[in-house]
């Protein structure tokens, strides 16, 4: 009796239609994936979470952006605003007619800087020299009217020179003195100051206890105030000495002259 092929041609049938069925789905497979690989691919132009350098510069307390404007004939930027926070830069918290102080800024003294005047002034006397420091913190109010009086007094352009207008004052940071001699008041805020024996021991040690000259000779273009021998800002021993040794100016050293 011979037997059924039908079965076997059937399975055969079979066999061979589920193989190409598979073939077609594993290739439609694999093309499809390829398509889905390349939208997760990083696109010419990355997010700023995945490129950060690209990001526009963000005005931050320790990375201030450089201003676009150039600085009037009395060194301020035209129609600026006073800042939310303070400027620090490398640290150091900076105040000049670039980058100015919140108006609610009033930190007071800074106990770390009276301490080194205290311990600079003591040294002083035992050299012989009586040195005061005559006016320190200020407030922003304060520093409006003691402006103010400059300005209706000498003009607004010569007040410029010596005087910070209101924000944009060390002495507001808690960590500037203006240093004269006890018993000669006459030579308190004049340059013939740095000229005497106590003015010259100021400048050649003030640095051993972490004060700068802020505003020495012929860095008025860079300072925007005239030579000033008696105002001092503490910046802390290391610096203080870096800037000494380089003979450069605050803004020099923080790079942004």
């Amino acid at each position: 009796m011979k037997k059924n092929r039908l079965p076997i041609i059937v399975g055969a049938f079979i066999s061979v239609a589920l193989i190409v069925s598979i073939f077609i789905v594993f290739n439609y497979k694999n093309n499809q994936g390829s398509d889905a690989s390349d939208e997760l691919q990083p696109t010419t132009e990355p997010t700023k979470k995945d490129s950060p350098a690209k990001e526009e510069p963000t005005i931050t307390t320790e990375n201030p952006v450089k201003p676009e404007q150039q600085p009037d004939e009395n060194g301020y930027l035209p129609n600026q605003t006073l800042p939310t926070e303070p400027t620090y830069i490398k640290g150091i918290l900076l105040a000049n007619k670039i980058y100015p102080l919140p108006s609610t800024f009033a930190p007071g003294e800074n106990p770390e800087a009276r301490q080194a005047l205290d311990k600079m002034l003591a040294e002083a006397k035992q050299q012989g020299f009586d040195l005061v420091a005559f006016s320190g913190y200020r407030s922003f109010d304060y520093q409006t009217t003691l402006y103010n009086n400059y300005v209706n007094r000498d003009g607004q352009a010569a007040a410029d020179r010596y005087s910070a207008r209101p924000g944009y004052s060390e002495h507001q940071t808690g960590l500037a003195f203006d240093i004269g001699e006890r018993g000669k008041d006459n030579l308190w805020l004049t340059e013939e100051f740095g000229e005497t024996p106590a003015g010259q021991w100021l400048l050649t040690h003030a640095q051993d206890y972490g004060f700068i000259l802020r505003f020495p000779k012929d860095k008025e273009g860079i300072t925007g105030y005239m030579y000033e021998s008696w105002h001092y800002r503490y910046v802390g021993l290391d610096i203080a000495k870096e800037i000494k040794k380089q003979n450069i100016t605050l803004e020099e050293y923080l790079g942004v002259k």
